[in-house]
């Protein structure tokens, strides 16, 4: 439990602070935010991916509105019952106001009960919170059909550019592919920026939410997780090789994982749910800075470094992405639900040496999902007379 005049001097010196920061490049991700929409609109997304600075954008076409970061360590004893008093706090000292910008909303208690409360009563809300699962829980409990999800990631290869100051070009594009999209480690430049975001994903988000009691396993499953992206894996495999007799507690890290936004996993394409779920699946970073910072290995492989990248792309606009392979590979196909609808074939340099198994890859999944046209992503412009395959310049997609 809180004072009431302590919330009173935290929202104060939290607004004081909010006008004095400045508002960065405009999110990408801004335009698709419609404020006066009759539902809690909920930004989720990995630590330090610039969910604060995206609500500032929000907030900053809002004339009135009440304001609340739950990050701040003074509100470590904020309890549900507390809410009440932060409104009367809000309306005693900003008048009225129909909306509300709460930052990292998952470490109070029971704030959908409050959120709901005042969603009744026609308020607007825009919640920020590092913690997919949490999140997903709270709000299929008490805000079913009463919220709309946005997910920002770090920054995009069009947000580097300009914030980088810097023209699309094969030299820019690989400098973001080695160093990422994460806001303040583009502006310092400093190893230990990443460093430190893992520690605190991996210490704050999964090792003290989760009570688990083994974080240097924890870390090192990460770790080797981070530096084999694009990489097959088992469950089994993977329990077999950090020496744990169940494959649950590693079915549980990488969920855990996927829920922080540190990694996502893709299955191998298959009709059958069951074969999905057996096979192998392959794993892909939330950055590639961090994965390069973290990893001794993955900073030395252009190629997996380039199918991050290209897979991150994909996930800012799907949430289905498979990889196929049967007697050839495919790198990804995407779409919604259960239609697919785009294969994609990823080569940084197509030349004769690998034209082959790069077409006959994309051809072999084309006709297995009857797709009518497949994507072959390139830097160069080797002729490629397929019918079905369009050779697209990566620099075109990416800043598409």
């Amino acid at each position: 439990m809180i004072l009431k005049e302590t919330l009173r001097e935290i929202v104060k010196s939290q607004r004081k602070n909010l006008e004095e920061i400045e508002t960065g490049i405009i999110r990408e991700k801004l335009g698709d935010i419609d404020i006066d929409l009759p539902f809690a609109l909920v930004i989720s997304g990995v630590r330090r991916c610039g969910k604060s600075t995206l609500l500032l954008q929000l907030i900053r076409k809002r004339r009135n509105f009440y304001y609340f970061n739950f990050e701040d360590p003074r509100t470590a004893s904020f309890e549900a019952g507390d809410f009440q008093k932060l409104n009367d706090v809000f309306s005693e000292e900003y008048g009225k106001a129909d909306c509300y910008f709460f930052d990292e909303i998952q470490n109070a208690q029971k704030w959908e009960l409050f959120v709901r409360q005042m969603l009744d009563k026609k308020m607007h809300f825009v919640l920020t919170g590092s913690n997919a699962s949490l999140l997903s829980k709270e709000l299929g409990t008490r805000l079913t059909g009463r919220h709309i999800r946005f997910e920002l990631f770090p920054f995009s290869f069009n947000e580097f550019l300009k914030i980088t100051k810097s023209k699309p070009s094969i030299n820019s594009f690989k400098s973001y592919m080695k160093r990422g999209g994460f806001p303040q480690y583009l502006k310092d430049r400093r190893n230990e920026i990443l460093y430190e975001l893992l520690n605190d994903i991996i210490m704050r988000d999964i090792v003290v939410r989760y009570n688990l009691r083994n974080p240097k396993l924890v870390k090192e499953v990460a770790i080797y997780l981070l530096t084999n992206i694009g990489k097959e894996f088992s469950y089994r495999s993977l329990s077999e090789t950090f020496g744990l007799g169940s494959v649950n507690t590693i079915i549980s890290l990488i969920s855990y994982f996927e829920d922080s936004y540190l990694l996502f996993t893709i299955p191998r394409f298959s009709y059958s749910l069951k074969k999905q779920i057996k096979n192998p699946k392959k794993v892909y970073a939330i950055d590639n800075g961090l994965s390069a910072t973290n990893s001794a290995s993955f900073s030395e492989d252009n190629g997996r470094m380039l199918e991050n990248a290209v897979f991150l792309h994909l996930r800012r606009k799907y949430k289905n992405i498979f990889y196929f392979r049967e007697k050839h590979e495919c790198d990804f196909l995407a779409g919604e639900k259960n239609n697919i609808t785009t294969a994609i074939q990823i080569c940084f340099e197509l030349n004769d040496d690998n034209k082959e198994r790069e077409i006959k890859g994309l051809q072999e999944a084309l006709e297995n999902l009857n797709l009518k046209e497949g994507l072959i992503l390139t830097f160069n412009h080797l002729e490629v007379d397929q019918g079905l395959i369009t050779l697209l310049c990566l620099l075109v997609w990416f800043c598409a």
